[in-house]
């Protein structure tokens, strides 16, 4: 009977005064965590019982006897992550490390975290829509290790893929690299991602194979997208899926700030309102917005505005970025404050 008395006059009696009573808890929480002994062998030891041992650890960490700390590396930026979840209503942010705040360290540090991500929370039967003409999904289709073909996949391509020769083939290439580590079905959209009119794209349009591709984006489960800048990127330059500097003038005047899949966006994530948006031939910002998990992959200081105003809007719902654009982000005043002090007074 030795053990439940004792335990009652360590735990929930008055006999012992509370110094007697914290050393008792302090001796069981360094024995525990301290010296890794096992709950049922410190109550043996001591002559109490094991519910009385859990409930002195409990006890130990309620009045802060026994502290638990998360150190985080210096190169992991969870606490950034969250704050930009919080901020922007984010389903989730992933924040890589970098050195620099453009240039190509950038682009490599946020394609290996965004693979890294894809490899983590891509399940079975995913239907993952992919753009085109993206430095970004580039370096993270090149980091994504190859995966067991477990249920049936489809990857399509999202924006019109035709343009200068080479850069065709790569943006083919870039979907069919993806399915292939996937185990995944490709499905093309064999068409500019600009057509050179709103003709010449409704003529695309009807073209029964870019229909059969189109089809794919009502069931999308996961989109991965690029955030570009009013200006276009190299790779977008090449291709030929570029609209005139006068056009982008007009882009400009109008308050665009960036795009997704060459659809424009102001400073707030609205689409601005433009002709020019008949000439694309792809998914438009309002089919994204309905997809269940849509990741923007973007970053360097060049791309600010444009991601700013694509996590304002909410276009995407995980951002993956370098830890100077997520600072960048958290440095802004609410996006609630910045339209209030848009507002005429």
């Amino acid at each position: 009977m030795r053990p439940c008395r004792l335990a009652e006059r360590a735990f929930g009696g008055t006999t012992l005064n509370s110094l007697e009573r914290r050393r008792l808890i302090t001796k069981v929480a360094r024995m525990y965590y301290e010296h890794g002994i096992r709950q049922p062998q410190i109550a043996q030891q001591l002559s109490l019982s094991q519910a009385m041992v859990s409930r002195l650890l409990a006890a130990a960490q309620t009045e802060g006897i026994v502290r638990t700390t998360v150190m985080t590396p210096t190169d992991v930026y969870t606490e950034l992550e969250e704050q930009l979840v919080a901020r922007y209503q984010l389903r989730d942010a992933i924040v890589a490390d970098s050195t620099t705040e453009t240039g190509d360290e950038v682009l490599r540090a946020i394609g290996s975290a965004a693979s890294s991500h894809l490899e983590v929370t891509l399940g079975n039967d995913e239907v993952v829509g992919i753009s085109s003409w993206s430095e970004t999904l580039l370096r993270t289709v090149g980091s994504l290790q190859p995966r067991r073909r477990t249920g049936k996949k489809h990857v399509v391509q999202i924006l019109g893929g035709i343009g200068v020769p080479t850069a065709e083939a790569h943006a083919i290439r870039l979907t069919e690299q993806l399915a292939s580590l996937l185990g995944a079905e490709p499905h093309f959209l064999t068409a500019p991602g600009v057509a050179a009119s709103p003709q010449a794209a409704a003529a695309y349009l009807s073209e029964p194979q870019v229909q059969e591709t189109m089809a794919y984006f009502s069931q999308l489960t996961v989109a991965l997208v690029g955030i570009g800048s009013l200006n276009p990127s190299r790779l977008l330059g090449e291709s030929g899926n570029v609209f005139a500097k006068e056009d982008l003038a007009a882009l400009r005047r109008l308050g665009a700030v960036g795009d997704i899949c060459v659809h424009f966006f102001d400073a707030q994530g609205q689409p601005v309102d433009s002709p020019l948006n008949q000439r694309v031939v792809g998914m438009s910002l309002e089919q994204l917005r309905r997809v269940p998990r849509t990741i923007g992959i973007a970053g360097g200081t060049e791309k600010l505005e444009a991601v700013r105003g694509a996590v304002a809007g909410r276009l995407i719902s995980t951002l993956i970025t370098d830890r100077f654009t997520a600072e960048a982000l958290l440095a802004d005043p609410p996006p609630s404050e910045r339209t209030r002090k848009r507002l005429p007074r």
